[in-house]
C-alpha cells in the first residue's frame, strides 16, 4: 500500500488524475459487487423457501399466498393472476359449474410465463454493464499511465537537468509501473465476477424455466378440460 501512495505522491497533476480515475472505477464496481452479491444470496434463500411451499401445497397450488419481490415468487403471482382471469372469463362464457383450462388457455399461460421469466432475467443482469465496463478500461486507464510516465521520464532525460530529472524520471516511471499494476489489479477481479454473475444468470434463469414447467402441469393437471367423447 505504501508503494501505491509514494507513486501517488510522486506523479504529476495529470497522473494523479489517472490515479483517481482508477480508484473511482474501483471502488465503483466493489460497491456494485457487493451489492449484488448480497442481491443473489437472498434471491437463493427466497427460492429454495418458496420452491418448497410450491411442492408442498401443489394439490392447492393457487391458493398459496407470497407478497416477496423474489423472482420465483414473482412467477407464481403472475401465472396465478392470469389462470384466474381465465378460469373465471370460461366459468362466465360457458355453460357448466366446473372451471377448467383448454389447450389454447395453457399455451396463452406457457407464452406468459417465458415472458416473464425474460423480465426476471433482465433483473437480475441489471447494471451489470459496471462489470463490463470496469474490466474493459480499467487496464486501458493502466496502459494511459504507463505511457504518460515513460512519456514524462524521456521528456527529462532529453532535457538534461541534472538537479530535478532524477526525482521527475524516477517519479515518471512510479507513475506508469504502478498505474500498469493497478489496472490489472481491478480488471481481474471485474473480469471474474462478470463472468461469475452472467453464468449464475444463466442458472436462475434455467431454474425459473423448470419451476414454471412444474406450475404450469400442476395447473393443467388439475383445470384442464378433459374431451370425452
Amino acid at each position: 500500500m505504501g508503494v501505491f501512495l509514494q507513486a501517488f505522491n510522486s506523479a504529476d497533476f495529470f497522473g494523479k488524475l489517472i490515479f483517481f480515475a482508477l480508484f473511482l472505477l474501483s471502488c465503483g464496481s466493489w460497491v456494485f459487487l457487493l451489492k449484488k452479491f448480497w442481491m443473489i444470496k437472498t434471491i437463493r434463500i427466497g427460492a429454495k423457501r418458496f420452491q418448497k411451499m410450491a411442492h408442498l401445497h401443489k394439490e392447492e397450488i393457487l391458493n398459496l399466498t407470497s407478497h416477496s419481490k423474489n423472482p420465483f415468487s414473482i412467477l407464481y403471482n403472475k401465472l396465478k393472476e392470469q389462470t384466474l382471469v381465465i378460469l373465471d372469463k370460461n366459468h362466465y362464457f360457458f355453460q357448466g359449474n366446473e372451471n377448467y383450462l383448454s389447450g389454447l388457455d395453457i399455451e396463452f399461460l406457457e407464452s406468459h410465463l417465458h415472458t416473464t421469466i425474460a423480465k426476471q432475467k433482465e433483473w437480475i443482469e441489471k447494471n451489470l454493464f459496471i462489470l463490463s465496463v470496469t474490466k474493459s478500461l480499467a487496464p486501458f486507464l493502466g496502459l494511459l499511465g504507463t505511457v504518460w510516465g515513460i512519456l514524462i521520464s524521456f521528456g527529462e532525460l532529453q532535457a538534461g537537468h541534472s538537479v530535478t530529472s532524477n526525482t521527475v524520471i524516477l517519479g515518471g516511471l512510479s507513475t506508469a509501473l504502478t498505474t500498469t499494476v493497478l489496472g490489472l489489479l481491478i480488471a481481474i477481479p471485474a473480469l471474474i465476477a462478470h463472468s461469475y454473475l452472467k453464468n449464475l444468470s444463466k442458472h436462475f434463469t434455467l431454474e425459473m424455466v423448470e419451476f414454471s414447467h412444474f406450475l404450469l402441469s400442476t395447473i393443467e393437471l388439475q383445470y384442464r378440460k378433459v374431451d370425452v367423447n
